[in-house]
């Protein structure tokens, strides 16, 4: 493991490794070596990548940009609300910053996706999973940046960076993972980051008829949950991060707290 020359503005460590099981499990090595804060791990390979619901995240080597940032909080409550989204909205800003070209290409898709393309063909750029120990928060993200070619089962699910920008050259992962750092401490350590407003701006299938599915719903009304598979409009996020969707035939949202849009 080496330490690269990148700047960090939470002040901590950027790790590098050629070959890792997971960038999520080195980071929980890091963080029982008491590493700081904002501590970074990143690698050219995954042997064992995963996403959300344990679902695999497979790259050809040295093709995406895929780490784990360690964050350590004094509770639980002083965890950011919403860190997914708030670190779907950095990854999204720092694309573009690197990527002016992409601007309006990039949106949300919620909780935790990164995509790419016009509203008709939208496909998943990058992946983002979150997982708490106690008071430490790790978060993984893999963003797609020199795939030519995917699986079969993938080709009109997932995109690459070099799709888009096929003038693309040299290897951009690094630049790109300062500028994802830059934004990520803009949006978690300012109290007064407007993050829900600019988040919508960018929410995938906004405004749009969706399906969701697996959730807990909560109605705004009583408060009451129950498992639910809904159609109707996507209207927004809830302060707290929740999805909120207005059911066909009905004027009130509902506000999902768990599960996934149906877009496949």
């Amino acid at each position: 493991m080496r330490a690269l020359d990148l700047k960090n503005p939470f002040g901590a460590a950027v790790y590098h490794e050629e070959t890792v099981s997971s960038t999520f499990d080195i980071a929980r090595e890091l963080a029982g070596n008491n590493e700081a804060h904002g501590t970074v791990i990143t690698a050219d390979f995954q042997q064992a990548g995963r996403g959300r619901f344990k679902r695999p995240w497979a790259a050809g080597r040295g093709e995406s940009l895929m780490f784990t940032i360690l964050l350590r909080y004094g509770d639980f409550s002083s965890i950011p609300q919403a860190i997914t989204l708030r670190t779907g909205l950095a990854v999204s800003l720092a694309i573009e910053e690197l990527f002016p070209s992409l601007t309006g290409l990039i949106t949300v898709k919620w909780p935790n996706d990164i995509m790419i393309g016009s509203a008709a063909s939208s496909r998943k750029l990058a992946g983002i999973l979150t997982e708490a120990d106690g008071n430490t928060v790790y978060i993984g993200v893999g963003i797609n940046i020199a795939q030519t070619e995917f699986l079969e089962e993938y080709r009109s699910k997932a995109a690459s960076i070099i799709q888009y920008l096929p003038e693309l050259r040299g290897d951009t992962r690094f630049e790109l993972l300062e500028k994802i750092l830059s934004q990520l401490h803009a949006e978690i350590e300012n109290p007064s980051s407007c993050w829900r407003e600019r988040l919508v701006q960018r929410l995938y299938k906004k405004g749009e008829i969706v399906t969701f599915a697996n959730g807990i719903a909560s109605m705004a009304t009583d408060g009451g949950e129950s498992e639910c598979l809904v159609t109707g409009r996507l209207s927004g996020i809830s302060p707290g991060g929740e999805l909120l969707i207005v059911p066909t035939g009905e004027d009130r949202e509902l506000a999902f707290i768990s599960g996934e849009l149906r877009v496949y």
